[in-house]
């Protein structure tokens, strides 16, 4: 009797409910859900791994690498999660065996560099690779028209994107560069994402933004530049962006805003200028105007104060009189 109930379970919901050693599984009429989060594993939990798993989580161990192969046991995979383990590199075929992939999350590892076609799966959606060692970016890590909708390399030590790197992802929706080196981008990088909807850029080192970056990002609502070295923007810089909602620009170098860059905004947009060296002359008469008809629409405005001239130093700009900037453009 006892050889019989064994046979059955062995046979039945005992199998199905195998996991691997070191790891907790959840399961459901959808599939199984597995998470290892033992610091001593030091192997890809193969052995166990339930046919019918969906959602695989490994994060904070010792796994140093992965192979296409150990995804063979998961062919219903839809999210990987492999953050701050150990990786250092990735097979070019990594996603061979795993056709349904929407998610892959690999941050927190120690990737430096990425074989061509490592991504190149279309069921992929969103790709995050934040906080690696990254030095560049490459377009032949995606297939041609990708499906992906989010891209998150931020925290890496990219100094350049390439002209093409983006040009392959025309459904791209957020995308986030924030926390790299990157010193400048050129026109044509984000020509092809017609469908961006918010661009991560802060924490970088840009001086400068060429004129007709955001071109094509017509459906921008969220655009965040703060903490770059920025210095000017150029007039039609924002032309164009009717669905910005969001704009931070808080600490840059800027002294002062051009004539027009904040024209046509709509009610509901909002920004933040703090950290910034503005300078109260005769040039901020347009920031000064914008901040009086739309004192609503920027956090922190009481914050939003003159470094100079001495006159005028440490005053709130929205608190400045018409006379007080005639008197400073004589200064």
């Amino acid at each position: 009797m006892i050889f019989r109930l064994l046979l059955m379970c062995a046979l039945t919901t005992c199998g199905v409910h195998a996991c691997p050693h070191l790891c907790s599984c959840s399961f459901s009429p959808s599939g199984a859900e597995v998470e290892c989060s033992d610091a001593s594993m030091t192997y890809f939990p193969v052995d166990a791994l339930p046919p019918n798993t969906t959602r695989l989580s490994i994060q904070s161990t010792q796994i140093s690498t992965i192979q296409s192969a150990h995804l063979r046991a998961a062919p219903l995979l839809r999210t990987l999660q492999l953050y701050h383990n150990k990786l250092e590199k990735l097979p070019w075929d990594l996603l061979r065996n795993a056709s349904q992939l929407t998610t892959l999350d690999l941050t927190g590892n120690h990737l430096v560099r990425l074989p061509a076609k490592v991504f190149k799966q279309k069921s992929l959606l969103k790709l995050l690779l934040k906080n690696n060692l990254l030095e560049e970016a490459d377009a032949d890590w995606f297939m041609d028209n990708s499906s992906l909708i989010q891209l998150d390399i931020s925290g890496n030590h990219l100094s350049h994107i390439p002209s093409a790197f983006l040009h392959k992802l025309e459904h791209l929706q957020h995308l986030d560069l924030s926390h790299n080196n990157l010193i400048e981008l050129h026109a044509g990088t984000l020509k092809n994402l017609h469908h961006l909807d918010t661009l991560n850029l802060a924490r970088n080192k840009l001086s400068t933004l060429n004129p007709s970056l955001f071109k094509n990002t017509r459906k921008l609502s969220r655009l965040f530049l703060q903490e770059n070295h920025l210095t000017e923007l150029q007039p039609t810089l924002l032309s164009g962006l009717q669905h910005l909602q969001m704009l931070l620009l808080n600490q840059n170098r800027l002294q002062n805003l051009p004539q027009d860059l904040l024209d046509g905004k709509n009610s509901t947009f909002q920004m933040i200028l703090t950290g910034n060296p503005w300078f109260c002359d005769e040039k901020m008469e347009y920031l000064w105007r914008w901040l009086n008809d739309h004192p609503h629409n920027v956090f922190f405005l009481d914050e939003v104060t003159c470094t100079g001239p001495e006159m005028l130093k440490n005053r709130q700009v929205v608190s400045l009189t018409e006379n007080e900037l005639s008197l400073a453009r004589n200064v």
